[in-house]
């Protein structure tokens, strides 16, 4: 999985760099299916509006049956949650196709997103760095995710974020 970059200087905060401040890294990897591709996410009724398929439904139980299944191992703790909810956040998506050109790379990134989001309590506002990987595994198609919660992200000094 990736590795987060350090940060520039004018990012990092202040506050978190004492040791005593610093908390656990809030960190979650899990692997789910991959996601239904762009087409296959919505449909259009006769009265235009759009929906989503029963396809897209299903990734989005089998990506709550993942976190809830972290839960019950005790992997995805109330305190993660909480960071989850709080902290800024970064996402890695290791997409893992059968072939190189099956889909286009950031055709699953809104449906995983919203689903973990949505289990999660997170908004998906609060995502300030993205990584998408495309990988060939023939035998095994599937999704390798990583979320982290940057509680000492900044944005650039001439900008100042009001709450």
């Amino acid at each position: 999985m990736r590795k987060w970059r350090a940060m520039p200087q004018h990012h990092q905060s202040k506050e978190a760099t004492t040791p005593s401040q610093k908390r656990a890294p809030a960190l979650l990897r899990v692997t789910l299916p991959l996601p239904p591709s762009i087409n296959e996410q919505y449909a259009t009724t006769t009265d235009g509006h759009r929906v989503s398929t029963p396809v897209a439904r299903r990734f989005k139980r089998q990506v709550r049956d993942a976190l809830r299944s972290l839960e019950q191992q005790g992997k995805l703790t109330e305190e993660l949650l909480q960071r989850f909810r709080q902290d800024y956040l970064a996402l890695s998506l290791e997409f893992y196709f059968a072939t190189p050109f099956q889909r286009d790379l950031d055709n699953g990134l809104k449906i995983t997103l919203d689903a973990l989001c949505e289990y999660l309590g997170a908004n998906d506002n609060r995502v300030v760095d993205i990584h998408l990987t495309k990988r060939i595994d023939p035998l095994h198609p599937h999704l390798d995710v990583e979320l982290e919660g940057i509680e000492d992200w900044r944005f650039d000094r001439e900008y100042v974020v009001l709450p």
